[in-house]
């Protein structure tokens, strides 16, 4: 089960060329020092915006705030089993995600 989840999101993730996938036992994606998404334990996908836009998604995908490891994830939306049939859809808001941490401070 989870390697089938780490195997999307692989897929995921090689959709986009301006970024890699890090992370041996907790996959993820980071840049600018900022961590922007992430695969996690049950197998379920997050991923990073802004306080406007996650709201936004939340209501226009019917999800909620992302956990991992019983934590909140603030800023993360869980992408909906659904969405994960067109990789090439999520990929765009993986990207979306991408030039959001880019626009913040450098860590």
């Amino acid at each position: 089960m989870w390697e089938e989840k780490l195997k999307i999101y692989d897929e995921l993730v090689s959709k986009c060329p301006a970024f890699e996938r890090k992370g041996k036992t907790m996959p993820y994606t980071s840049a600018n020092g900022h961590m922007f998404s992430l695969l996690n334990k049950a197998g379920e996908i997050g991923i990073r915006f802004s306080k406007e836009v996650q709201k936004k998604y939340i209501e226009e995908w019917d999800t909620t705030i992302f956990k991992s490891y019983n934590s909140i994830m603030h800023g993360y939306v869980l992408i909906p089993e659904n969405m994960l049939q067109d990789l090439d859809n999520v990929a765009r808001y993986l990207n979306e995600s991408y030039d959001y941490v880019m626009s913040l401070e450098p860590k």
